[in-house]
């Protein structure tokens, strides 16, 4: 349970959630369900006890700070019928933490954080002022934490976790796996997975789209870790031959950390031209450490002038086919290659919008090409979205292109 007006409202995201849950679940612990609250009282308490019905322990964060918002501590006592005391132990901590703060007066922190409901069990905070507290409400487990996540984790790792998983006396050992997927829809995806787990009820799939890949979560459950891994490896056998060469990495690898790892295992090495991307391919190869060995060069040639004096695209392709066609693309890649000596040149040229497009290329045109020392490959896309949508879908594409031609992948018809 997260608590704070501004997750409520969306000015911050919360990550807490997410991170738990996936700590839990390293633990065997499986989460039933996430909850937000804002920052009033009544809707932490109505929630509080609404949650003890239905769950053995509730994790917490978030409402914990000095300030006026902070109610956390007083709802928790307010819904559970515990008074408010201030615990010396905590009013220690916020003297000695503030003393060890640089400047002036050091940290001005009140009473406030010191005081948490009765009956219940401090849990420390060894990086900031906020320490948390726990309590047994209606059979439940509650663990109050701060939402600062730095301390979250540390707490949560250091004294949640080992009291949770110490308290539960058959565990189930759950592991998890991931397959990164580019180039097909959800619902082709789901077509092709029908029956994956047919037999297989002790493994959970889910298909979630993060545009413009999708990502496939396998996890399964069992006794013991083999047990575990031997039913979940029966299930990723068939999605990966379900799914093919659509699946550009498994695990939390990147399309450019996957292509970063073919040019190492190829020792080739790579020129790019960009034009409707405006280095955004270039930027997602140079966030890979040690892209350097196999990245050579990039050009952002924007404009017809740049085009001609950096690739050498000869001036009548312009006039007769324009910037935005195969004639260019192909002369950009070929271009790009000779410039830097590489052995692959990749250029991409289109129309991003929202302005610019005709009958005959709309925005959305997009045209790929890849040169290499064994040919050259073009072809036109049709790309929808918004500008930066399109922008996006172009550099995933371009990325593709280079893991199938690393991997001897053939490309899409």
């Amino acid at each position: 349970m997260s608590i704070g007006s501004e997750l409520i409202s969306g000015e911050v995201i919360d990550t807490n959630a997410g991170h738990i849950a996936g700590l839990l679940l390293g633990g065997g612990l499986r989460v039933q369900r996430h909850l937000v609250v804002g920052d009033c009282g009544s809707d932490i308490g109505e929630a509080l006890n609404d949650l003890a019905l239905k769950s053995d322990a509730v994790i917490v964060t978030g409402g914990l700070g000095p300030t006026v918002d902070d109610v956390t501590a007083m709802a928790a006592a307010h819904a559970t019928g515990r008074r408010l005391l201030l615990n010396e132990e905590l009013k220690e901590h916020l003297r000695s933490f503030s003393a060890s703060l640089e400047g002036p007066g050091g940290c001005h922190s009140s009473d406030k954080q010191a005081t948490i409901p009765a009956e219940s069990t401090v849990i420390p905070n060894p990086t900031g002022t906020a320490c948390g507290f726990r309590f047994t409400h209606m059979g439940c487990l509650f663990f109050f934490l701060p939402g600062v996540p730095s301390e979250m984790d540390r707490m949560l790792r250091e004294t949640v976790l080992p009291f949770l998983c110490g308290r539960v006396t058959h565990k189930r050992v759950v592991i998890s796996s991931f397959l990164n997927v580019f180039g097909l829809s959800e619902p082709q995806v789901d077509g092709l997975l029908a029956g994956a787990l047919s037999g297989s009820l002790a493994v959970q799939m889910s298909i979630c789209v993060t545009f413009p890949w999708i990502r496939i979560t396998l996890r399964a459950d069992g006794d013991t870790e083999t047990e575990a891994r031997t039913r979940l490896q029966g299930v990723m056998e068939k999605v990966r031959k379900q799914l093919g060469d659509a699946i550009f990495s498994e695990g939390h690898e990147t399309i450019e950390q996957a292509v970063a790892v073919l040019f190492a295992r190829r020792g080739m090495t790579l020129a790019l031209a960009e034009s409707c991307t405006g280095g955004l391919i270039s930027k997602r190869l140079t966030d890979v450490p040690g892209s350097s060995a196999f990245f050579l060069e990039g050009a952002v040639t924007y404009s017809n002038a740049a085009k001609m004096r950096l690739l050498g695209v000869p001036q009548d392709i312009l006039e007769a086919r324009g910037a935005v066609s195969s004639e260019c693309a192909a002369a950009m890649a070929s271009g790009a290659r000779g410039a830097a000596g590489s052995d692959l040149g990749l250029a991409v040229t289109g129309i991003a919008g929202p302005d610019g497009g005709t009958d005959d290329k709309p925005v959305g045109t997009v045209f790929i090409s890849l040169a290499a020392p064994d040919g050259s490959w073009t072809k036109r896309f049709m790309f929808g979205g918004n500008r930066e949508d399109i922008r996006i879908l172009t550099a995933w594409t371009a990325l593709d292109w280079l893991r199938r031609y690393l991997d001897v992948i053939p490309f899409p018809a």
